[in-house]
């Protein structure tokens, strides 16, 4: 009994090893990210300008921004154009287009899928300021499409002074539904056939294995593109700009527009802030819903 020793376990040291790996990325999210994000938001709280008094001296004026920002009627037709904008052409027009694209490609041959899908994806990789210019010219007075009507016999129409709202939402469809077709496509291919042959015997339509099990099965996919697609949509600037400028008026002017109008032709940099930290929570509201219907 003498010669017995009892010992004690040691206690492991946590190893912080893997933080020295993760401190770059860590610092550029810093940089980058995290200090713009809060630079913005203090700057929403002064009267920063490029111009005029408020340009000599930066004061801080409290929620005088927000509060005329809710007060500018033009702020809440910005909203309602960009939430049109957004219904229109990321969840109507990319993400059912995109489905329908990558539905209509499932089990045909290669050679198919690449002539159709280097089509698609022709608009995708064109730069947005690019594809703006190309649709103007598609759509301008003496564009593409009236020269086909014309050759009907068919009147020329003003596409982007009478469906000014159209012609952007068509042109960011065509933009992005590479994207989505891509994404569609990846998870349709994944659907086992064996599920749908099974469905087939059973009696079952194509329409019902649409809605009953293929639908259902990508449905994580689905929601996760409509959450980045929206996010995207979200902040769609130059086609907008470089099509309409925003209007005719204020038509087309989405709040990317008007943050860009108040900040940099207003030089009023505070306004435009607070316009930029609604966007910001508009997305924030939209991811978080997405989220908890993945979830769910």
């Amino acid at each position: 009994m003498g010669g017995l020793t009892v010992s004690t376990p040691r206690l492991k040291r946590k190893n912080y090893t893997w933080l020295y790996f993760l401190l770059p990325s860590i610092a550029i999210m810093l940089l980058f990210f995290i200090y713009p994000i809060l630079l913005t938001f203090f700057y929403s709280f002064t009267n920063l300008a490029l111009t005029g008094e408020a340009a000599k001296e930066l004061k801080f004026v409290g929620f005088d921004n927000y509060a005329r920002m809710f007060q500018d009627p033009t702020v809440r037709v910005s909203i309602w154009n960009t939430l049109i904008f957004l219904i229109g052409s990321a969840v109507i027009g990319q993400q059912v287009l995109g489905f329908l694209i990558a539905l209509l490609m499932k089990h045909k041959s290669k050679v198919f899928r690449r002539v159709i899908g280097t089509v698609v994806l022709a608009g995708w990789v064109t730069p947005e300021i690019v594809c703006a210019l190309c649709l103007y010219s598609f759509f301008g007075d003496e564009g593409t499409l009236n020269a086909i009507l014309s050759f009907f016999g068919i009147s020329a129409v003003t596409w982007l002074y009478t469906v000014p709202m159209l012609t952007i939402i068509l042109a960011n469809i065509w933009h992005g539904t590479a994207f989505s077709m891509l994404v569609f496509q990846a998870a349709l291919d994944d659907v086992p056939n064996e599920i749908e042959e099974a469905a087939v015997v059973d009696g079952a339509s194509r329409l019902q294995i649409l809605f009953r099990i293929t639908i259902p099965y990508i449905k994580e996919t689905i929601t996760t593109n409509m959450m980045l697609v929206t996010l995207q949509t979200l902040g769609v600037f130059g086609l907008i700009y470089a099509m309409t400028g925003g209007g005719p008026g204020t038509s087309t002017t989405t709040l990317p527009i008007f943050m860009y109008n108040q900040a940099f032709v207003n030089y009023q940099l505070g306004y435009g802030t607070a316009i930029s930290l609604l966007l910001l929570l508009i997305g924030i509201v939209l991811s978080l819903f997405y989220i908890r219907s993945l979830k769910e």
